[in-house]
């Protein structure tokens, strides 16, 4: 069975993208621990990183950095926190979250945005990437 993200990745679940390729998909955390946390999964499903093949490991985290250099201009934070935990969906999946404090790296504390700030956010994440 397919997990949520590859429905994502299907348009079979709506999301807030802000980066695509032909081999990963970029989106907005829909539980965010802070504004414009967004989550990198490579399009093909694998349950665990490192149960990628070498090359994909590796352009995850160089697309996944793209990502970084876009939300850094995106959202005023310290810096860009990456986690890899994935116990959640059984599909690789990188965090990239905009922190100005360790609080906001504990995934114990979420917020609350409205479709309009999921919107804004994506775009102007968007709008950045290169």
């Amino acid at each position: 069975m397919a997990s949520i993200f590859s429905k994502i990745i299907n348009g079979e679940i709506p999301s807030y993208k802000v980066a695509e390729d032909d081999r990963f998909y970029a989106f907005l955390d829909i539980n965010p621990n802070t504004k414009g946390h967004t989550l990198v999964v490579p399009k093909k499903e694998v349950n665990k990183l490192f149960d990628l093949d070498q090359d994909t490991y590796k352009d995850l985290l160089l697309f996944a950095r793209r990502v970084a250099l876009a939300l850094r201009k995106s959202v005023s934070c310290k810096r860009i926190g990456l986690s890899v935990i994935g116990l959640e969906v059984p599909h690789v999946h990188v965090h990239l979250i905009p922190l100005t404090d360790m609080e906001n790296a504990t995934f114990q504390s979420k917020i609350s945005l409205t479709t309009e700030e999921f919107q804004e956010i994506a775009k102007t994440i968007q709008d950045n990437f290169i």
